[in-house]
């Protein structure tokens, strides 16, 4: 009978059910839900990072350059009309969407990377992107976040022109 049997490998196994092929599974199952069952598309305008004037300081854009628009499957929650009343001012309406993208369909296969200040439509509507979550973790893996929440509100007219 040989030693070999008892040798202490090298390197320790990988963890079960952890590994590449099961995250490739997770993405494939979720690309396929949302794509073929629930369907839900926007459309993403990312801002041009090269063409826009940035403060040098401040890191704002009174104006800001467009990609052209980028087709995209989510996962969109309408949040509803939120009035408030403006001291002064009046009363004023705003309309929020939550978008859940799949954080490796998006910057792997359509090479996009979401950021505040981007504008998404959908349905006939323009939104800004205000707010950025990743909440969920794959497998319990800090290193694997799979979904980017995008909070948004509806952009005031003529604020945002998709020409």
């Amino acid at each position: 009978m040989s030693d070999d049997k008892w040798k202490k490998p090298e390197q320790p196994p990988p963890p079960m059910f952890l590994g590449e092929k099961e995250r490739d599974l997770v993405k494939q199952v979720n690309d396929e839900i949302t794509e073929r069952v629930v369907g839900q598309q926007i459309l993403y305008f990312p801002i041009d990072i090269e063409h826009t004037n940035f403060h040098p300081l401040y890191g704002e854009a009174i104006e800001k350059t467009f990609l052209p628009p980028i087709r995209v499957f989510a996962l969109v929650e309408y949040q509803g009309v939120e009035t408030q009343y403006l001291e002064n001012i009046g009363v004023d309406k705003k309309t929020m969407i939550s978008v859940k993208f799949q954080k490796r369909r998006i910057t792997e296969d359509q090479n996009l990377f979401v950021r505040e200040g981007d504008f998404v439509r959908y349905g006939p509507i323009f939104y800004e992107i205000v707010k950025l979550i990743e909440p969920k973790l794959l497998f319990g893996q800090p290193e694997h976040r799979f979904e980017i929440q995008a909070d948004c509100i509806r952009a005031r007219d003529g604020l945002f022109n998709a020409d």
